[in-house]
């Protein structure tokens, strides 16, 4: 009895370290999942060790190729590899409780927020900080992500699809995945993975 009483304690402690960091970093959401990239891996992989920069990368890939908003799908991962189903959930209300009460409060005190002038100029101070965010969060990931001549063709194949041809971008994710598992195939990886 005494030990599940410290596994309860100690569940409890991890619930809410969960809850308190996610909160944190929920705190500043500006510009969406992948301008956060720099902020989780400062938090989660630097600060705390809870996850490492390739665990993170792997987070962030499968959070943008599932619905949600990603840093709200990484909260999830995460809190889950930490305490299991109660970490995912508690980890995942710490990140959007702070967006909930912000627009909450917005909306019930503040009439016609976005035409004040001083909301007006503050968001165009924010803009300009997310685009430098993303850029960073962009350049950090892709330098991660890419390796190889394959990853940069992959990469630049991508790009064309996106931007030149106008290519959805779930299509573009259901053909990188398959292109990856297509040379893994063509590896041998699988063996190798079956045979270890």
């Amino acid at each position: 009895m005494e030990k599940m009483q410290q596994n309860d304690g100690t569940l409890g402690k991890r619930l809410l370290g969960l809850f308190t960091v996610f909160f944190k970093i929920g705190l500043c959401t500006f510009g969406g999942g992948i301008a956060m990239l720099s902020i989780l891996e400062r938090e989660l992989t630097e600060k705390r060790g809870w996850t490492t920069s390739d665990e993170l990368l792997d987070y962030f890939a499968i959070g943008q190729s599932t619905p949600g908003i990603i840093a709200v799908n990484v909260s999830t991962f995460v809190g889950h590899k930490r305490a299991g189903i109660p970490g995912g959930i508690v980890a995942t209300a710490g990140m959007v409780c702070p967006s909930v009460i912000i627009i909450t409060i917005i909306a019930e005190f503040i009439s016609n927020f976005a035409e004040i002038a001083w909301v007006q100029r503050a968001l165009t101070g924010i803009n300009v900080a997310v685009a430098a965010l993303l850029t960073q969060a962009v350049w950090k990931f892709a330098s991660k992500a890419v390796s190889g001549i394959l990853g940069a063709a992959l990469l630049v194949a991508a790009f064309v699809l996106i931007f030149a041809l106008n290519v959805g971008t779930i299509w573009i994710i259901i053909g990188s995945a398959l292109v990856g598992v297509a040379i893994a195939g063509a590896r041998g990886e699988f063996r190798k993975e079956k045979a270890e």
